[in-house]
């Protein structure tokens, strides 16, 4: 359950940046904004972090990232341990590691590529052998050919952290509204001048649109493409129970990690459900080299989820209802074969799961890019936007810096990392 916010009832008539989208990319931005004495108002179309930012894991991770992402994984990370002393209240932020474990030759080798390609950046990742693993993580029944581990990993509670970093952004002076979608940006002289929303316009400077799966529809509606499919991972959590190790684990077909309650969230994490929508169809190709790799752990869909994308307009003005409104909260359904699968998995591996209590299974829509990295760069076909989406599954992690560095854009500031590898024309 997301630990609600008091958010503003009315919008203003004008403020200096506006950001569309209440997930936790949006709010780091605007908190970000806050602190340096800017106006801004944050738009929610429906619930702040109702869809994937309160939905995900909650690791926190430098493992295994793209080496062009690792700087903005480092630079967050440090504002992770900071941010119980930034927002003043916890946001379940625990730096226990996170550790990766392999069952073959082939697997342990991605895991030496990627500590020999990061080797340089100061990390304190090692590999480990059998041995290791076992004594990390007691009572396993699998014997790993090794693993690799990172103890400066962390992780943080998805339900808590958006609403605490809302709360300190409103207290530094920044508006959030909830329930009130932008339908379509306003602009004048060729630059953005404001949004139109479904309670009227606001004048502004600048936009940020940090929409999740959402901004591809948005942005296509003023004749800019960004390629992002849906991908659904489902998810779920037990009851509090004694486990083998406050360190986050993640296999080929499973991954676990401590929570604040006491119970672990668990997930199959070789394993993404893709309920097909005409986006499928559209943007495919561009994702040839990613479903050869990894078709086997696709699990594909075709029905409900076609039909109702189908029905939603793909361009409308602002003064129709958008779909945005139609649609507040994306809520897919949980794939329980995958969430058992997980579940089996891991008790074989580590049989004191055998007794979990079950508590709440769930599931969040993912948008994966192409190269599943984000982008995080200005729009040049509309200028006085930036975009900040994309994310691929990684955006809670690397939300502090990824927000930082969006709020560095926008006011042209020195950017917290190297902004060239999320730029949007490498797509």
């Amino acid at each position: 359950m997301i630990m609600p916010v008091e958010t503003a009832p009315d919008i203003p008539a004008a403020t200096s940046v506006v950001v569309i989208g209440g997930g936790i990319v949006g709010l780091t931005a605007a908190l970000s904004l806050a602190e340096r004495g800017i106006p801004v108002v944050v738009l929610e179309k429906g619930r702040l972090a109702g869809e994937q930012s309160s939905r995900n894991l909650g690791w926190v991770r430098k493992t295994g990232r793209n080496i062009h992402d690792l700087p903005l994984s480092v630079e967050s990370d440090r504002l992770w341990a900071e941010m119980p002393q930034r927002v003043g209240a916890d946001v379940g932020y625990r730096d226990a590691g996170i550790m990766y474990v392999a069952r073959s030759e082939a697997e342990m080798a991605k895991h030496e590529t990627w500590i020999g390609s990061a080797g340089g950046r100061a990390l304190d990742s090692r590999l480990l052998s059998a041995d290791e693993i076992d004594r990390l993580v007691p009572g396993g029944a699998e014997r790993w050919y090794g693993g690799i581990h990172t103890p400066s990993d962390g992780r943080a509670e998805p339900t808590l952290a958006s609403s605490a970093i809302a709360n300190a952004a409103i207290a530094k002076g920044a508006i959030v509204v909830e329930n009130c979608a932008v339908r379509r940006l306003v602009t004048s002289a060729g630059r953005v001048s404001g949004v139109i929303t479904e309670r009227g316009e606001i004048r502004c400077e600048k936009v940020l649109l940090a929409g999740g799966i959402w901004s591809r529809r948005f942005l296509g509606n003023h004749g800019v493409a960004f390629p992002t499919l849906p991908l659904v991972a489902s998810v779920f959590r037990t009851a509090a129970m004694e486990g083998p190790t406050e360190t986050a684990v993640g296999a080929a077909d499973f991954s676990f990690r401590k929570r604040r309650d006491g119970g672990y969230t668990i997930t199959q994490r070789g394993a993404l459900f893709a309920p097909l929508m005409l986006d499928h169809l559209l943007l495919g190709h561009r994702y040839l080299p990613v479903l050869k790799a990894e078709w086997k752990n696709l699990r594909l869909s075709f029905g409900r989820d076609f039909l109702r994308d189908l029905a939603m307009p793909r361009r409308w003005k602002g003064d129709a209802r958008s779909p945005m409104e139609q649609l507040r909260t994306m809520d897919p359904a949980v794939n329980h074969g995958l969430n058992a699968e997980a579940l089996r998995n891991l008790c074989k591996a580590w049989p004191v799961f055998n007794k979990v209590e079950v508590r709440q299974s769930w599931a969040g829509m993912i948008d994966v890019t192409p190269d599943s990295m984000p982008v995080i760069s200005p729009v040049a076909a509309l200028p006085g936007l930036t975009l900040a989406s994309g994310f691929s599954g990684h955006g809670f992690g690397t939300a502090p810096a990824a927000g930082q560095l969006a709020a560095d854009l926008i006011t042209e500031s020195t950017p917290i990392v190297d902004p060239a590898p999320y730029r949007l024309d490498r797509l």
